[in-house]
C-alpha cells in the first residue's frame, strides 16, 4: 500500500487577514463559510472529497480510531488512527508538533497533534498504541515531525523546560537570544527512536520564522495549517 503525506501553507484561500487565507481551523474565530471553503478545497484537490477525519484537539494524549463515517469531527482527542484507505488523518497546528505516523504493510497511518502539554504526557506513545492495536507493527512504522515552532524561537521559563526535559528527554535547549527553550521536535525525535521507530523524517521549517505559515506564538490571532496522511486506495 502506499502512504501520502500532506503539510499545507497559509496561501491560497478564501479567509481574510488575520486567518488570511487557506486557514483551516474552525475553532479560531474565522468565519465558518471561509473555513469551509478552505476545507472544501483541500479534499478536491487532493482528490478526497469529503474524506477528511477531523478531530476537536485539546492538548492530551488521547488517539481515536476512525474509519470515515464519522459525521462529527472526534471529541477530545489529540490523535487520530485510520485503516480505512483513502480517508484522510487530519492534524491542526500554528507551533504545536504535526506527527505523522504509517505501517504501510499493515495500511495504518496516524496524525498527531504534539503540542508542549500533549507531548509532555504522551501523545505520541498512545498513538503508537492505537496504531498497534489497529494491526500496526512497530518496527515497520515511519514517522515524519512536520512544521513546528522550533528551539531557537521557543522560548519558556525555566522550570517549565525542566519538567517537560524529565517527561520528554531530549527538549530542553537554549534559544537564539541564550534564554531557556523547549525543541519539541528534537524530543519527540528522541521519544520515536528509543520506541524502535527506524526511519524518521524532520520538516525543518519553523513556523515562528517562516511566513507562509501560521504561528500563533508570532501573532496572536492566526489561523492553523493542516498535516495529513492516509493510505491510498487502489
Amino acid at each position: 500500500m502506499r502512504i501520502r503525506r500532506v503539510v499545507t501553507t497559509r496561501e491560497g484561500g478564501a479567509s481574510q487577514a488575520p486567518f488570511d487565507s487557506f486557514n483551516l481551523g474552525d475553532h479560531v474565530g474565522d468565519v465558518p463559510a471561509a473555513v469551509a471553503s478552505n476545507r472544501k478545497r483541500l479534499g478536491a484537490e487532493l482528490g478526497l472529497g469529503d474524506r477528511l477525519a477531523w478531530m476537536e484537539q485539546v492538548h492530551g494524549r488521547t488517539a481515536t480510531v476512525v474509519d470515515g463515517t464519522e459525521s462529527h469531527p472526534a471529541e477530545a482527542t489529540d490523535a487520530l488512527v485510520t485503516a480505512t484507505p483513502g480517508v484522510a488523518v487530519v492534524a491542526l497546528v500554528a507551533d504545536c508538533v504535526p506527527v505523522l505516523l504509517g505501517d504501510a504493510e499493515a495500511g495504518v497511518v496516524a496524525a498527531v497533534h504534539a503540542g508542549r502539554v500533549g507531548a509532555r504526557v504522551g501523545v505520541v506513545p498512545a498513538a503508537l498504541e492505537a496504531m498497534r492495536s489497529a494491526g500496526a507493527e512497530q518496527h515497520r512504522i515511519e514517522a515524519l515531525l512536520g512544521p513546528a515552532i522550533c528551539g531557537d524561537c521557543y522560548e519558556v521559563p525555566e522550570g517549565m523546560a525542566a519538567d517537560v526535559e524529565r517527561h520528554l528527554p531530549g527538549s530542553a535547549c537554549r534559544t537564539s537570544g541564550g534564554t531557556t527553550g523547549l525543541d519539541l521536535r528534537a524530543g519527540l525525535w528522541r521519544q520515536l527512536a528509543d520506541a524502535g521507530i527506524g526511519k524518521i523524517g524532520v520538516d525543518p521549517r519553523c513556523t515562528a520564522e517562516e511566513r507562509a505559515l501560521f504561528s500563533y506564538r508570532r501573532d496572536g490571532e492566526t489561523g492553523r495549517i493542516a498535516a495529513l496522511t492516509w493510505i491510498e486506495a487502489e
